[in-house]
């Protein structure tokens, strides 16, 4: 089955950096785009920066545009965020997902993971 696993969040002070993994299991990684979604408190959910299933291809939310980078390593099936700069607008659940077509560049979201929280503050 179909299993997305995120690590690397926590705590860190305004203007540090954070690196999120998502370790992939259950399907052809290397075949599917993915993405990273956010939701900060008491808000909806956010998208953050996709990237295609080769990793040729990126994409980012204005919000995080020039501070957040996303890769990939598809021999090691894992999916990854670099968040630099962050800020206390940037606290949030981090979830990592599989997009339902192979071979896209975009698409529906059929997979997630379970999050990993994300606090900015001093």
């Amino acid at each position: 089955q179909v299993q997305l696993v995120e690590s690397g969040g926590g705590l860190v002070q305004p203007g540090g950096s954070l690196r999120l993994s998502c370790a992939a299991s259950g399907f052809t990684f290397s075949s599917y785009a993915m993405t990273w979604v956010r939701q900060a408190p008491g808000k909806g959910l956010e998208w953050v920066s996709g990237i295609n299933y080769s990793g040729s291809n990126t994409y980012f939310a204005d919000s995080v545009k020039g501070r957040f980078t996303i890769s990939r390593d598809n021999a090691k099936n894992t999916l990854y965020l670099q968040m630099n700069s962050l800020n206390a607008e940037d606290t949030a659940v981090y979830y990592c997902a599989k997009i339902h077509d192979s071979y896209t560049e975009y698409g529906q979201l059929d997979y997630w993971g379970q999050g990993t929280q994300v606090t900015v503050s001093s």
